[in-house]
């Protein structure tokens, strides 16, 4: 029952009240009955009158549980609104603050209290200000702003970037009457935006840098190998057609120019290839071969070399079937770098190649020296590009210091491993695990 049925209760009984009066006065003989009458009216009037008091008292009731539920809400609310981690401002439309939370005044730097009545545009830089008014036109205008950065200063005139979000407060016929404002400083985010631009931007320059490097690489040891493949083939030619024209010192000289040729040469391919794995332009040709006869190519082909430093070069084979699916060619490059490598840091002692099967899938293949061992140190780098072992006996060793770069590309590219252990004075070990058929 609400206020107004109440009131018409009222004005009803005290009418009845009324027309009894009268009756009274007029019928004085009938005294007797009319009372009777008068006082089932007055017991009937009451009764309604006392239900219309518990329904009263049962609305004022839910009235109380909803004025209890209305202020928990807007204590929850004015919670929420002081205890947000981004900072909170209430304005009139001409920007004015009414309400500010705590991250608000942590982000001006300056008292709640102090923030009430003063005008928004303060925190904003002179120079951008006149473009703040045209955001708080459109604001008004169009009840909405998402994402808007722009560079404000806090009470002590320290500037930082903030990203705005603000929308209208509109009363019930959708006039704007005030503002929401949400502030949310970006500064850490844009300088981490910043750093990840400048190292993009450094990474980019390293790629072009390292493509320009690759195609400089490419172009040079073309360039080198074409005269130099010329000297070789005529010094073996001036060897064969003239061999008894020649003193055994002319002999000897042209010996050392073939050999020597042939190193270079090697380097430059060595260059090549890097330059090719580098740039992704370097496959892999598969084909069935065996692998027994390739490691009795290579020892061979570096007996001479190992022969020199009166350095002992054996071979184990342990392994049942010897026939693997790879690139022959690019295998036999790369076990020949491990082999020579081992050769040429090794004064004393042996060099030992090993071929053994890991299971039926997989194939191990183990260089062993008795060299001047790798430190610690210089294990974690041996892979990189044009590095060399730090050793003084190494300065005497040439070379570019691509040959392990290249091993390890070319295993990426055969789907293999390789590990080292090593202990400088004692020697080294490389393993090398290859899959018995490299897919394609």
């Amino acid at each position: 029952m609400n206020f107004d049925k109440f009131v018409s209760k009222v004005k009803g009984v005290r009418q009845q009240s009324d027309l009894l009066q009268n009756r009274i006065t007029k019928e004085i003989p009938n005294r007797e009955d009319l009372l009777v009458e008068t006082v089932e009216q007055l017991n009937t009037s009451l009764e309604e009158l006392h239900v219309a008091e518990e329904e009263l008292l049962q609305q004022n009731e839910q009235l109380v549980e909803y004025q209890q539920e209305i202020n928990n809400e807007r204590q929850r609310y004015q919670e929420l609104f002081d205890f947000a981690p981004d900072a909170y401002l209430i304005t009139d439309t001409y920007g004015k603050i009414l309400e500010a939370n705590r991250a608000a005044s942590q982000l001006l730097t300056i008292e709640r209290k102090k923030l009430a009545g003063k005008l928004i545009i303060i925190f904003v830089p002179q120079a951008t200000r006149r473009e703040f008014r045209k955001k708080l036109r459109y604001l008004y205008e169009r009840k909405q702003i998402k994402d808007w950065e722009i560079d404000l200063q806090n009470y002590q005139k320290n500037s930082f970037n903030c990203e705005i979000s603000a929308s209208s407060i509109n009363d019930k016929n959708g006039r704007c009457v005030g503002m929401r404002w949400l502030l949310r400083d970006v500064s850490a985010r844009k300088l981490a935006e910043a750093k990840i631009r400048f190292v993009e931007l450094q990474n980019f320059k390293l790629k072009e840098s390292s493509r320009l490097k690759s195609q400089i690489l490419a172009v040079l040891s073309h360039e080198l190998r074409t005269p130099l493949n010329a000297v070789i083939g005529f010094s073996d030619v001036l060897l064969r057609l003239n061999r008894n024209q020649f003193t055994p010192q002319s002999l000897n000289i042209i010996k050392t120019i073939i050999r020597n040729g042939k190193e270079l040469l090697k380097l430059i391919n060595n260059m090549l290839d890097f330059a090719g794995l580098e740039e992704g332009k370097l496959t892999l040709h598969l084909q069935k071969f065996n692998i027994k006869e390739l490691i009795g190519k290579i020892t061979d082909d570096l007996y001479f070399f190992a022969n020199q430093k009166n350095i002992c070069l054996e071979t184990h084979i342990n392994i049942q079937n010897v026939i693997v699916i790879n690139d022959p060619i690019r295998l036999q490059q790369l076990l020949s770098n491990l082999v020579y490598n081992a050769i040429k840091f090794t004064e004393t002692g042996s060099v030992s190649v090993e071929l053994e099967e890991l299971n039926e899938d997989k194939i191990i293949i183990t260089i062993q020296d008795t060299g001047i061992g790798i430190s610690d140190i210089d294990l974690k780098h041996i892979f990189q590009a044009f590095r060399q072992v730090n050793q003084t006996i190494t300065r005497t060793s040439q070379g570019t210091g691509l040959g392990l770069a290249i091993v390890k590309d070319l295993l990426v590219l055969m789907g293999g491993t390789i590990t080292v252990e090593s202990l400088v004075g004692e020697g080294s070990t490389f393993r090398v695990e290859l899959p018995r058929a490299v897919n394609s």
